[in-house]
């Protein structure tokens, strides 16, 4: 399941916000590393939404910072 996770999640980053692909790195920062702004997170939990089927929790969200955290996050959601 994880595999797929990250596999989704990276398609969308590159796709939606066209996000070197080499800077997907697990540990990657969002906001320092990729450059995702307060607004973009707002489209990123409505593509997590749809693609995985669950209703994001701002106060949950409040937690990730880095992409393995997003990862995380919606395994534990998902599962």
């Amino acid at each position: 399941m994880k595999a797929e996770i990250i596999e989704k999640v990276n398609e969308f980053l590159v796709d939606e916000f066209e996000i070197d692909e080499n800077k997907l790195a697990p540990d990657a920062h969002l906001i320092d590393d990729l450059g995702i702004e307060s607004l973009d997170f707002v489209d990123i939990v409505v593509i997590i939404e749809k693609d995985f089927g669950f209703k994001v929790k701002r106060e949950e969200m409040a937690g990730v910072r880095t992409l393995n955290d997003l990862y995380q996050y919606i395994d534990e959601r998902t599962n």
